[in-house]
């Protein structure tokens, strides 16, 4: 989902600055409601291995470029599940910054872009996790059909991003139309092999449900809200 530069640029990134300033903000609220439950130091090291996982996602983990962006296997859904959502939205960040600053820096000038790109899709599925995951279950029992459909949630709105930037910044064209096409198929192979990722994570983290790791992982991942 890195959002190649110069696909959005000059007046038009004025934008990114505004989505991204209000993906800041909301990631400020659910910082907050993260804290009430929450000691300060276990906020701190879920946003740091959230901050690790994103940098092993992006840099580490099989990528390549197609279309408009590239495909990476993010597991927003993962750091969700796991480190709740302020942490996984600030790792997420911090991740993207840290990738581009030391390894990438042709991509820092997009990064307002691409922060975008990834956060307001993790809003969406904390909205839905929040709405419709019964508040008596834990998220280490959810069904597979529960986090498919998080999943799936979350990798569409990230495409469906990449494709709002490449419109936004290049046009409605027939060239724009097929790199957005082509980029989108290749997601789906995201899409299929995400929700085993989340699924396996998931088992892993049931399995040690009786280690004392609770500090380190957020409290619906064990316990009803």
């Amino acid at each position: 989902m890195h959002i190649e530069p110069g696909v959005v640029d000059g007046a038009k990134m004025a934008f990114a600055y505004v989505t991204a300033a209000g993906a800041a903000g909301y990631t400020a609220k659910l910082a907050l409601a993260d804290l009430k439950d929450h000691s300060g130091v276990s906020f701190a090291a879920r946003t740091v291995m959230a901050a690790v996982g994103t940098f092993i996602f992006f840099e580490v983990l099989p990528h390549f470029a197609v279309g408009i962006s590239e495909v990476h296997f993010i597991l927003g859904t993962t750091l969700f599940l796991l480190m709740g959502a302020a942490p996984a939205a600030l790792g997420l960040a911090l991740g993207l910054l840290i990738q581009g600053a030391f390894f990438a820096p042709s991509d820092l000038p997009m990064f307002f872009v691409n922060v975008t790109t990834l956060l307001v899709p993790l809003f969406a599925i904390t909205a839905v996790a929040n709405r419709f995951i019964p508040q008596d279950r834990a998220y280490v029992d959810l069904a597979y059909r529960d986090v498919f459909k998080l999943s799936a949630m979350y990798q569409g709105g990230v495409v469906a991003w990449v494709a709002f930037w490449a419109f936004y910044g290049q046009g409605v064209g027939a060239e724009t139309f097929q790199s957005v096409l082509v980029f989108g198929a290749a997601y789906m192979l995201v899409v299929l092999i995400e929700p085993l990722a989340d699924l396996a994570v998931l088992a892993a983290a049931k399995a040690l449900r009786s280690r004392k790791v609770e500090g380190l992982t957020a409290n619906r991942l064990y316990h009803a809200h």
